[in-house]
C-alpha cells in the first residue's frame, strides 16, 4: 500500500503557516521546506510556488515570470499560477500560450482557461476548449461545467452543447441538475443543456416541464432549445402542443432556421401529420442535409416506401451526399414495405457508389427486411459474413419474423441466442418466443419460457394505447375498466361487433395467446388497448374527423383487420401508431398493405 500523502495547494498552504506572522521571507522558506519533507514534495518547486504566488498577488508578472522561467523542476501547480496570473492580469494570449506547453494537464488546468475564455465572452472557444478536454480523457467536474455554462449566451453554441449534453447525462441527472441549480446566472444555453439531457434519456415530460419553468423565468429558448422540445412533442405524439411550438417558433423568429424547421417537419411527421410535414420541406426558404433526412424518415415512418425511395432520389439529384441516416431510413422504409430488391440494391450502393460503410444498424434493417420477407437463408448468410456480432436487435428481428412465418426451428435457434446473453433484460424476445410455442399450442413450452423470465426477474411490458382529446391525453390498457366513461366504451365497441360481422370480419384468435376456451379469447379481443382509445375517440370528437391513437407495443394482427373494418364503417381516417410504425386506416384499406 502506498504512503498516505496530504493534498496541498497554493489555496490550503496559508492554512499550514505559522500562527505568528513570519519575521522575513526566510522564516516563510524554511517552513515550507519543513512541511515539503514532511509531505513528500519537491522542497525546491514547493518554494518557488510560494515565492511565485507571492509576486502574483502583488502584481508583479515580470517578477513571477522569470522565476517560473527559472525553476527546474515545475509542476501543474507552478503553470495554473501563471495561467490564472496572466488572466487576472487581462493577457488571456501569454495564458494560452503557457497552458499550450504543459504536459500535464489536469481537470483544474482546463477549467482555469476555460472560465477564461467564457468570462471573455469568447464561448464559441470555450466550447472547443471543453472538447479538446474530452479528446484528451480529461473528466470534467462539477466546476468545469458551472464554468462552462456561467453566463454562457451566445446562440452561436448551440451545436457545441451536444457535447456537454452526453458529458452531463453521464454525471447522472441529480448531479446536472445540481450544476444547473447553482449557476447564479442562467442564460439559453444552461436551460438548453438540462432540457436536452431529459429529453435524449426520454424524460420527455421532464423536458416539457423545464421549458415552461424556462419560459416563465422570461429566458427566451433559441433553436438548439427548439429542436430539443420538438423532439418531445414528437415522441409524445403531441399534435396540439406541436402545433402550439410551432406557433412559438414562428413568433421567436426561427422558422427561417433549417434546424428549427426539420424539427418541426420531424414533429408533424411522428405526429401522423405527413401532408403538414411535407408542406412545411415545400415552403423551407433553405434545405440541408438534416431537412432532406428529415422528409426521407417522414415518408418512411409513414410507410410510403416509394415516396421515401423518391425523395432520396431528389435529394442526391439537388447535389446532397446521402449519409449513413439518409440510408438507414431508406432501409427501414424497403423492409416495411417489402421491397427487397431495391434495399438490396441500396445497401450495395452504400460501398460501391457513396464509399459508404455499413454500420451495425444497416445490417440489423437488412436482416429485418430479409426475414420479414421470408428469406432466412439469405438473413443467415448476412450474418455469417458481417465484421460485428449479431447483437440483440438482430436476433429478436429473426424471432419475430419466425413468429409470423412459423418458422420453428430457426425460432428456437434465435431464442438459444437470445437467452444466451447475460444482459439481455428485454421481454420482447421472451414474450415472442412465447407467443410462438402458444400459437403451436405447445403450452409446456410456453410455461418454461415464462419461468425463465422469473428466474431473470424480466417482467412482460403491458400494453396500452392513449389518444388526446382536447388537450388532455387518455390512457387504456386491455380490458381496462378504470376510464370513468369505459361502460359507454364497451357498449360502443359491442355495437361495432354486431355491424363488423355483417361486413365480414372474423375475430382471428391466435392472437389471443392463452389456454382458455373460445369464447373467452374473442371477448379477450374485442378490448385491445388501441381499440378502446378508437372507440372513445369515435365517442369525444365531431363526426368525419381523424383519429390518432398510439401504442406502444405492435399491434396484433386481429386489430389490424378489425380497425380496417371499423374506417369502413365510421368512414374516417384513423390513424395508429405502434412500436413499428404508422397504420393509416381509411374505406377498409391500411397504408401498410398488411406487411409490417
Amino acid at each position: 500500500m502506498k504512503p498516505y500523502r496530504p493534498t496541498i495547494t497554493l489555496k490550503n498552504l496559508a492554512s499550514l503557516a505559522p500562527s505568528k506572522p513570519s519575521s522575513s521571507l526566510q522564516d516563510v522558506q524554511t517552513f515550507i521546506d519543513a512541511r515539503s519533507i514532511k509531505t513528500g514534495f519537491d522542497r525546491k518547486t514547493c518554494r518557488s510556488n510560494f515565492m511565485v504566488e507571492n509576486f502574483l498577488r502583488k502584481g508583479n508578472m515580470s517578477e513571477a515570470r522569470q522565476l517560473f522561467d527559472q525553476m527546474p523542476n515545475r509542476n501543474t501547480v507552478s503553470t495554473n499560477l501563471m495561467i490564472s496570473g496572466y488572466i487576472k492580469s487581462g493577457d488571456l494570449l501569454r495564458a494560452r500560450q503557457i497552458f499550450d506547453t504543459m504536459l500535464d494537464r489536469t481537470a483544474v488546468s482546463w477549467t482555469i482557461l476555460i472560465g477564461a475564455y467564457s468570462q471573455k465572452n469568447q464561448f464559441r472557444e470555450a466550447f472547443k476548449l471543453f472538447a479538446e478536454m474530452r479528446r484528451r480523457d480529461t473528466e470534467p467536474d462539477y466546476v468545469t461545467f458551472a464554468t462552462l455554462l456561467s453566463g454562457c449566451n451566445d446562440a452561436e453554441v448551440d451545436k457545441e452543447l451536444i457535447q456537454v449534453h452526453a458529458c452531463l447525462l453521464k454525471l447522472g441527472f441529480e448531479e446536472a441538475e445540481k450544476i444547473f441549480r447553482s449557476l447564479a446566472k442562467r442564460s439559453t444555453v444552461p436551460w438548453t443543456a438540462l432540457i436536452s439531457g431529459y429529453v435524449q434519456k426520454e424524460f420527455y415530460e421532464e423536458g416539457l416541464n423545464l421549458f415552461n419553468e424556462m419560459h416563465k423565468a422570461g429566458v427566451r429558448p433559441d433553436q438548439a432549445t427548439f429542436a430539443s422540445i420538438l423532439k418531445a412533442s414528437a415522441n409524445l405524439a403531441s399534435l396540439s402542443l406541436g402545433k402550439q411550438l410551432h406557433s412559438f417558433v414562428i413568433r421567436s423568429g426561427f422558422m427561417s432556421n433549417v434546424f428549427s424547421g426539420s424539427a418541426l417537419l420531424d414533429m408533424y411527421a411522428k405526429c401522423g401529420s405527413i401532408k403538414d410535414a411535407i408542406r412545411l420541406f415545400q415552403d423551407m426558404p433553405e434545405r440541408n442535409i438534416v431537412s432532406w433526412n428529415a422528409l426521407i424518415s417522414a415518408h418512411a415512418q409513414n410507410g410510403d416506401g416509394e415516396a421515401t425511395l423518391d425523395s432520396f432520389e431528389k435529394m442526391v439529384q439537388s447535389g446532397f451526399q446521402p449519409d449513413s441516416v439518409s440510408f438507414l431510413s431508406v432501409l427501414s422504409a424497403c423492409s416495411h414495405c417489402g421491397l427487397v430488391q431495391e434495399g438490396l440494391r441500396y445497401f450495395r450502393s452504400m460501398t460501391q457508389i457513396y464509399n459508404r460503410v455499413p454500420k451495425k444498424e444497416h445490417y440489423a434493417s437488412m436482416v429485418d427486411m430479409l426475414c420479414r420477407s421470408g428469406r432466412f437463408n439469405q438473413a443467415e448468410k448476412l450474418i455469417a459474413d458481417m465484421r460485428f456480432d449479431p447483437d440483440e436487435i438482430m436476433w429478436s428481428s429473426v424471432l419475430n419474423s419466425c413468429r409470423i412465418h412459423k418458422n420453428q426451428e430457426l425460432a428456437r435457434k434465435a431464442a438459444d441466442q437470445l437467452f444466451r446473453m447475460e444482459m439481455l433484460r428485454d421481454a420482447a424476445a421472451y414474450v415472442s418466443m412465447s407467443n410462438i410455442y402458444a400459437a403451436a399450442g405447445q403450452w409446456e413450452n410456453v410455461g418454461k419460457v415464462k419461468k425463465a423470465m422469473r428466474e431473470r426477474g424480466i417482467r412482460k411490458v403491458p400494453a396500452y394505447s392513449w389518444v388526446e382529446i382536447r388537450h388532455k391525453v387518455h390512457v387504456f390498457s386491455a380490458n381496462d375498466m378504470l376510464h370513468p366513461q369505459m361502460e359507454e366504451i364497451r357498449k360502443k365497441i359491442d355495437m361495432f361487433s354486431i355491424q363488423m360481422e355483417k361486413e365480414g370480419y372474423k375475430p382471428d384468435t391466435s392472437c389471443a395467446l392463452h389456454d382458455v376456451d373460445e369464447k373467452i379469447k374473442i371477448e379477450s379481443l374485442k378490448y385491445h388497448s388501441e381499440r378502446l382509445a378508437i372507440a372513445y375517440a369515435l365517442m369525444s370528437t365531431s363526426e368525419g374527423s381523424p383519429i390518432l391513437v398510439m401504442k406502444n407495443l405492435r399491434a396484433c394482427t386481429d386489430c389490424h383487420a378489425a380497425i380496417k373494418v371499423i374506417s369502413k364503417i365510421v368512414r374516417r381516417e384513423i390513424t395508429v401508431r405502434d412500436s413499428s410504425r404508422f397504420h393509416h386506416f381509411k374505406d377498409g384499406i391500411c397504408s401498410c398493405g398488411d406487411y409490417w
